[in-house]
């Protein structure tokens, strides 16, 4: 095994000599088609580069009793299609998440005792350790050039971050001045818009970030978003031993017995199906599709949340809301046009497990974080409480604050219930009569505490920052079916044991060994922050995995406790 970040997955593939077919149901894509695309209206809200709803959705509901109905708002629900998925569109922001993440039923029962857990919530650990998983973020953040400034709070780290953070702006000289007025432990945090043009241990050069603002729901014209058409794509395509197919939609996995053969697919422009055999089959879409081909191929046992049986759509999970407090300033103006989709600053103090949950009536926490990320006027406009919402008024207020207002937010924990879950639609269906996937999702008691506890520590950052007017994010009573931030977990979780897991650590299916699911359909719950970084980082170690399962000609890479 070798976890050394000095080799990337091209060295992988000349060393391994295995050939590999990637199979993409968009269309190819390179950092030339993003060229002079500064254009909110086609990409922010025509969403030019994310999967078309009127061809295949899914649909949402809050509970079991009620009908699910397909979610058809471009704006609620938005996900990457094309060569790089949403690894294009991106925003990048890449953090890791904390050792109390990879462990956090033992790390809850130890401290505060089987009480702190709520009976309907499905806790589990993740059968590893964040000293295991750490060499494999490493190689993550090495590959994508990350820039970034260690986090005084978060784990320990076997190199620094590849490029240095991005620059100090004068806002976040501010957030940083309050926090640390206020006993805080700031820090810019990690990006994967270059600071610098960096060359990564594969040979691929990206260059530095312009800061233009046109980024998450964007390509990079400039090549310095850490995107995989610029960096892990044509590492592969140079080995000679990987076959990209564009347009080309997977529709089942193919299996004989418990073993995994292959998988179906369908050219999406004539509508031809082949099937393609392979060795060892990964899945590695969007965890919405992981699921829904894994149900469509009677793969594992769907979950029932009635009885608790089952695996398959269990332990759903989502940052369906990122909220804070909104700083209104009389007396400043800052330069807002300017940006990245994840230029920032946050601190951790109330994240994870980092500060004594003993008079909290919720576990865990989340990070509270400035971004910069660029107003675009379509999409921004903001003003206070009490604006009329049209008229003279309205127009003088927007463009007064336009760029005297500031956001603070919480990216918090989200942790499952066995009322959430992924299952198949039994009445909607895509363009080629296959059941949609369904998603039933709500907050819980837990949900409202946490943001409640960190909304109040957006505000009083921002007050100590000098806003004149500070506006709470309200929190809905329920789950309204906006799926924003392609923040989605679960439903193929990774554990210890087929009863509590649909794969091991190596993300491998416990029933059918030549299976591996990456993607953050693995995470038996979501941690604070973006997911990238954690996904990228089992896949590394799947990928290990795989090579593992082909020399031994088969079998369980961990035999289940």
């Amino acid at each position: 095994r070798d976890s050394s970040t000095s080799r990337g997955l091209g060295d992988v593939y000349k060393r391994q000599g295995y050939n590999v077919v990637g199979l993409e149901r968009g269309e190819e894509r390179s950092v030339a088609d993003f060229l002079m695309g500064h254009d909110e209206l086609k990409y922010n809200i025509r969403k030019d580069l994310m999967q078309k709803l009127t061809k295949d959705t899914l649909t949402f509901r809050n509970t079991i009793n009620e009908d699910a109905r397909p979610v058809r708002d471009e704006s609620s629900l938005v996900l990457g299609t094309g060569t790089g998925g949403g690894g294009t569109h991106w925003g990048a922001q890449s953090y890791r998440y904390f050792p109390y993440d990879f462990e956090i039923r033992s790390k809850t029962v130890e401290r505060y005792g089987e009480g702190k857990i709520p009976a309907n919530m499905l806790l589990q650990d993740w059968g590893i350790t964040y000293d295991e998983i750490e060499p494999y973020y490493t190689k993550f953040e090495q590959m994508a050039g990350i820039s970034g400034e260690v986090d005084p709070l978060a784990g320990p780290r076997s190199a620094p971050y590849p490029t240095p953070p991005l620059v100090m702006a004068p806002q976040m000289k501010m957030f940083h001045d309050a926090a640390d007025s206020m006993g805080y432990h700031p820090y810019r945090v990690p990006v994967g818009n270059l600071s610098e043009q960096y060359t990564n241990p594969d040979g691929e050069t990206l260059n530095a970030c312009q800061y233009c603002s046109f980024c998450g729901n964007y390509g990079c014209e400039y090549g310095a978003k850490s995107d995989p058409i610029v960096t892990v794509i044509p590492t592969a395509q140079k080995t000679g031993k990987f076959e990209l197919r564009t347009h080309s939609l997977v529709t089942r996995i193919l299996k004989e017995g418990n073993k995994v053969t292959g998988v179906r697919y369908r050219d999406v422009r004539s509508g031809e199906e082949f099937d393609q055999p392979a060795d060892v089959v990964a899945l590695t879409s969007y965890t919405f599709n992981n699921v829904r081909l894994l149900l469509m191929s009677d793969i594992g046992q769907p979950y029932d949340p009635t009885t608790g049986k089952g695996i398959i759509g269990r332990n759903y999970v989502d940052h369906h809301t990122i909220l804070g407090a909104t700083g209104f300033f009389d007396d400043k103006k800052f330069n807002n046009f300017i940006g990245t989709g994840a230029w920032g600053s946050g601190y951790n103090d109330f994240n994870a497990d980092n500060f004594d949950h003993k008079d909290v009536d919720f576990i865990h926490g989340g990070q509270i974080e400035m971004h910069l990320m660029g107003n675009e006027p379509i999409i921004n406009n903001p003003v206070p409480p009490d604006t009329p919402p049209w008229g003279k008024e309205f127009k003088e207020k927007s463009l007064y604050y336009f760029n005297r207002t500031l956001s603070v937010v919480s990216q918090r924990a989200f942790l499952p219930y066995k009322e959430n879950y992924l299952s198949l639609d039994p009445v909607y269906k895509d363009e080629y009569g296959d059941p949609l996937l369904r998603v039933t999702f709500d907050y819980h008691d837990m949900d409202f505490k946490r943001q409640e506890f960190l909304s109040k520590k957006c505000v009083e950052i921002l007050e100590a920052m000098g806003a004149t007017t500070v506006v709470p994010h309200p929190m809905a009573e329920h789950f309204a079916g906006r799926f924003t931030f392609q923040h989605d977990a679960g439903g193929a979780i990774m554990g210890t044991s087929r009863s509590n897991s649909a794969v091991n650590t190596y993300l491998q299916m416990w029933d059918y060994n030549s299976l591996f699911v990456c993607g953050a359909s693995a995470f038996p719950h979501f941690g604070p922050t973006n997911p990238t970084p954690t996904m990228a980082a089992l896949t590394y170690r799947a990928t290990e995995g795989m090579i593992q399962y082909l020399k031994n000609g088969g079998g369980l890479l961990e035999q289940p406790q």
